[in-house]
C-alpha cells in the first residue's frame, strides 16, 4: 500500500465480494500514489477487516451488484483520477501506471486495459466467448476503439459521473463503453497480464457458465437500453444540437 504521504496519482477503486485472500496478497502490491477504495458488496468473510489493516478505505454498498458497487466507489473517490480493477487478484496493479499516464498527459480520456491471460485456464471460453461477442458488436455498430470490455480502466472522476451510466449489474462496463463511444471521448488501449485468481476466491462472472450466461443477459440488457436513450435524446434535440422546447 502507498504510504500516505506520497503523492496521490488517482483513487482505486476495487469492487468486492467475499475476496479477503485476495486483497491480503493484492493491496501490498498497489503502486505508491495510488488510494485504494475497497467496496464491500455483501461479503461474508474479512475482506472489510483486511482492507482496512492494510490501509485501504472501505466503502459498503448494499444494493447487490458490479455496478451499485463501481458506482459507489467512483462517488467515495476525492482524486481528480479514478482507476477501477477486479479486486480478485487477478491483475497486476502495476499495469495502471501507463493507463493513469495516457490520461493524465492527455492522450486519453479513457484508458482501459485489454486482457492478456498469464497461462492456460486463466480466461475460461465460455467468458471469453462472450466477451468477444459483445466487443465485436460495439466495434462493428458503434466504432468502439477497445478490444475487450475494460475490467481495468482510468478516467478523470467528474467526466464519469457525467457520463450517467445507470446499469448497477454486470452490464455496467458495456454501458460506459457505449456512452463513452458515443460521446466522443478519447480512448487508449494497453495489453494487460490476466493472472489465475487468488486461491480461496470464486468468480462471481466466469466461475461457471450459468454466471456467464448471466452476465451476457446483463450485457445484452445495457445495450439496448443504452441504444434506447440515445434514440430519444437525439430525437429532442434539432439539427445544432440544441433541444427542442
Amino acid at each position: 500500500m502507498p504510504d500516505p504521504h506520497d503523492e496521490v496519482l488517482c483513487d482505486l477503486v476495487l469492487p468486492c465480494k467475499d475476496e479477503g485472500p485476495a486483497l491480503a496478497t493484492l493491496l501490498p502490491e498497489v503502486p505508491a500514489g495510488v488510494r485504494v477504495v475497497v467496496v464491500d458488496n455483501g461479503s461474508t468473510d474479512d475482506t472489510a477487516a483486511v482492507a482496512r489493516r492494510l490501509g485501504a478505505t472501505v466503502v459498503t454498498e448494499s444494493v447487490p451488484g458490479y455496478g451499485a458497487a463501481v458506482h459507489a466507489g467512483l462517488e467515495a473517490a476525492t482524486a481528480e483520477l479514478v482507476a477501477f480493477m477486479d479486486g480478485d487478484g487477478s491483475f497486476d496493479p502495476a499495469d495502471l501506471l501507463p493507463l493513469l499516464e495516457d490520461v493524465r498527459s492527455g492522450r486519453a480520456d479513457l484508458a482501459v486495459g485489454r486482457r492478456r491471460p498469464a497461462g492456460r485456464g486463466t480466461w475460461p471460453w465460455h467468458a471469453r466467448a462472450g466477451n468477444a461477442l459483445v466487443v465485436a458488436w460495439l466495434r462493428r455498430r458503434i466504432g468502439m476503439a477497445a478490444h475487450d470490455i475494460a475490467p481495468m480502466r482510468v478516467a478523470r472522476r467528474q467526466a464519469l459521473l457525467d457520463l450517467g451510466v445507470e446499469d448497477r449489474r454486470f452490464g455496467y462496463p458495456v454501458e460506459l463503453l457505449q456512452r463513452a463511444t458515443l460521446a466522443g471521448w478519447r480512448v487508449s488501449e494497453r495489453d494487460v497480464a490476466y493472472r489465475p485468481r487468488a486461491e480461496g476466491t470464486r468468480s462471481k462472472v466466469s466461475g461457471s457458465v450459468r454466471g456467464t450466461v448471466r452476465t451476457a443477459r446483463d450485457f445484452s440488457r445495457a445495450l439496448r437500453r443504452t441504444r434506447a436513450r440515445v434514440a430519444a435524446e437525439a430525437a429532442t434535440r434539432t439539427p445544432t444540437g440544441r433541444e427542442v422546447a
